[in-house]
């Protein structure tokens, strides 16, 4: 059975193979992060739909800050497969540890929740599971169609893992026919063994243009988060290097230090410097950009699904005027 965790309950539980290292400094936030505490009526339907149906979410295992805003308007990222990660990433708060066995139950559970939510776009996350044998990408793909059946005018949004060294597995999600296929790179790769060992920078960035290459009618999202040290340069180029695998539609948000046991906030990128980045990008040819502190892959993922396909087809309408 998978349940919720609550994150204040058993903090030493949490990353336990973390436990000896450092504790380091956290910052202060500045005003243009300070958010509202959740509570509103709206967010605890949302919260009791969660938790009648048994499911993980992201939004409280990443201990995202949009939480109160997002499950107030009854929108919450699942995340399947389980609460525990095969990896141990610096950036993240999920609990790292041996996973136990996929519920089977789950994909159904999953849409019985996008129903009663009445969801039009819902976005599904997981944790990695470098145990199984493909990763989860067949169980991935049973979300994505347990969903078509209950809700088929929902709009799905999948953010996977990178299913490393797990041959076929991307193809069984792209072959699901998500709407929207999102893996975040995370950060630019010179930060990589630091901030995210457990991957490859080349091999994320491939994953994304395999997805371009098996269903080009399949949007493509990615997502790095800023003031971890990297430089406004790297970012630019890794703006590039996404436009090489034909991405769409990219954001950019400030990284938020868990806990001292995770890697420290390097600076608070101030608001102005994410409306720069969000009109270079906007250059280089992303159809979709969200740019800003609070920016998170799924934070107002049903209005930018209906912006980026008013883009692409914007830009349809514009290549077929010029011929």
């Amino acid at each position: 059975m998978v349940t919720l965790i609550d994150n204040n309950a058993v903090p030493a539980l949490r990353h336990p193979e973390k436990r000896n290292r450092p504790e380091s400094a956290v910052l202060r936030k500045p005003e243009w992060l300070r958010v509202k505490a959740p509570g509103s009526e709206g967010y605890n339907q949302t919260r009791k739909i969660v938790k009648d149906n048994g499911l993980v979410t992201v939004c409280e295992e990443a201990a995202c800050p949009n939480i109160g805003e997002c499950w107030s308007q009854k929108h919450a990222t699942m995340m399947i497969m389980g609460d525990t990660c095969t990896r141990a990433c610096a950036f993240c708060n999920v609990k790292t540890g041996l996973p136990g066995p996929l519920d089977t139950g789950e994909p159904e559970r999953v849409a019985l929740a996008v129903q009663q939510m009445g969801l039009s776009h819902v976005v599904i996350t997981s944790v990695d599971r470098d145990d199984l044998v493909d990763g989860g990408g067949e169980h991935f793909a049973q979300v994505v169609r347990a969903i078509r059946a209950a809700a088929p005018a929902t709009t799905i949004e999948i953010l996977t893992p990178d299913f490393l060294r797990k041959d076929g597995a991307a193809e069984q999600v792209i072959d699901a026919q998500p709407d929207v296929f999102n893996h975040n790179l995370e950060t630019v790769p010179r930060l990589y063994l630091k901030i995210r060992p457990g991957a490859r920078y080349y091999h994320s960035l491939r994953l994304l243009e395999r997805v371009k290459e098996r269903d080009p009618s399949q949007f493509t999202k990615s997502g790095l988060m800023v003031g971890l040290g990297e430089t406004k340069e790297e970012v630019m180029q890794m703006m590039d290097d996404m436009r090489s695998a034909g991405i769409d539609f990219i954001t950019i948000g400030q990284y938020l230090q868990p806990t001292r046991r995770h890697a420290p906030i390097d600076r608070y990128v101030e608001p102005a410097e994410f409306k720069a980045y969000e009109a270079i990008a906007r250059a280089k040819g992303f159809l979709m950009v969200s740019a800003s502190p609070l920016t998170r892959s799924s934070h107002h993922a049903g209005e930018d699904f209906a912006r980026l396909k008013a883009a692409r087809a914007a830009k349809a309408a514009a290549t077929s005027a010029q011929r």
